[in-house]
């Protein structure tokens, strides 16, 4: 059994790591910290847990990390980097789901995340996390810095126009228009999460910038082996779960016979949690909520000369912690898909 440790327990990804560990049949966890909430059993806080969970939180230096095989970090940015390196050096490997080691240059996650990193070493050595690109350097590592829910769905939709070895599409002008629930702010209390300011609302935000372009920026050059160009408006819909991407890329005259359809089918034949859906689909949200699946629909409208892709996920599974279990699976050996079958959740 691998005994896991969760620091940060009591946000939204922290509890859907609980959700997903205490069903996983390889695990035992082990230690689940908290310094407000120290010495409450977990189900107290979370119900939908009660006889699956029987541990209770404990504050960061009760909480027995160094003997746990994996340790995920599931707080705020910062935090990470802070305690990583004393883990590392007993033996236990680290995941991150928040920024610490998304970032490879030093100055550009300064600049996003307003703090300085202090472990340049380990900001080299850290994998990113996107096991359909990723999957043998993440095997090795013992560092993981796990990617952000919008550069998850840009990324998976972006690929396989970008991993050809020539251009298929302008590559200067991607363009993501992304929708995102209200948990992707976060488990805490501002304004804008309110029920009465998110409801029946609908708007954009980060157009300026956003801290998940350099990340998803990063991530699309090191797939495509050069240079590209990304514009990236994220919204703010109604809704708990989700996230729907709409991606638009110019297909360049010299690839203008590609069968795009089959390309994606291509890319992803035999990626468990990457389901490329039939010509004219238009996947939705609730298809994917509380599973691990990302689903993708590929269309050429008019059969013209601009490709959109639709990418759906849940942003705290795929997105967050979901996917975090899928890269604990490959870097101990485990099937792939351990603990994550779920089924999505309709209605």
């Amino acid at each position: 059994m691998i005994k896991v440790g969760i620091v940060g327990g009591t946000g939204y990804t922290g509890v859907e790591l609980l959700r997903l560990l205490a069903a996983h049949p390889e695990v035992e966890l082990t230690a689940i910290t908290s310094r407000k909430e120290d010495g409450m059993p977990v189900a107290d806080m979370f119900p939908s847990l009660r006889g699956r969970v029987s541990l209770a939180f404990s504050a960061p230096d009760k909480a027995k990390l160094d003997e746990c095989d994996v340790v995920f970090f599931a707080t705020p940015h910062g935090v990470a980097m802070s305690q990583a390196r004393e883990l590392l050096a007993k033996g236990v490997k680290v995941i991150d789901l928040a920024a610490d080691f998304r970032i490879k240059d030093a100055g550009t996650f300064e600049k996003w995340y307003g703090m300085p990193h202090s472990c340049l070493d380990l900001l080299e050595e850290a994998v990113y996390g996107l096991p359909e690109v990723n999957r043998e350097a993440i095997r090795k590592a013992r560092l993981i810095g796990l990617p952000g829910c919008y550069p998850t769905s840009m990324q998976l939709g972006f690929a396989p126009l970008l991993a050809q070895g020539r251009p298929l599409v302008n590559e200067a002008n991607l363009i993501a228009d992304c929708k995102s629930g209200v948990s992707g702010a976060g488990r805490k209390a501002e304004v804008h999460t309110l029920l009465a300011e998110a409801s029946d609302n609908f708007k954009a935000y980060g157009v300026k910038g956003h801290r998940h372009l350099p990340e998803t920026t990063q991530g699309l050059e090191a797939i495509a082996g050069r240079k590209i160009g990304l514009t990236f408006v994220p919204h703010l819909v109604p809704m708990i779960r989700g996230i729907h991407s709409t991606l638009y890329a110019q297909i360049l005259p010299e690839a203008r016979e590609t069968d795009f359809q089959a390309l994606y089918e291509r890319h992803y034949e035999g990626e468990r949690f990457v389901d490329v859906m039939p010509p004219g689909s238009h996947p939705e949200t609730r298809s994917v909520r509380a599973s691990n699946q990302l689903r993708i629909a590929v269309h050429r409208p008019g059969g013209g000369d601009l490709l959109v892709i639709l990418v759906v996920e849940d942003n705290l599974v795929k997105g967050a912690a979901g996917q975090g279990v899928q890269c604990m699976n490959i870097m101990f050996g485990l099937d792939e898909s351990a603990g994550l079958m779920q089924i999505p959740v309709l209605p």
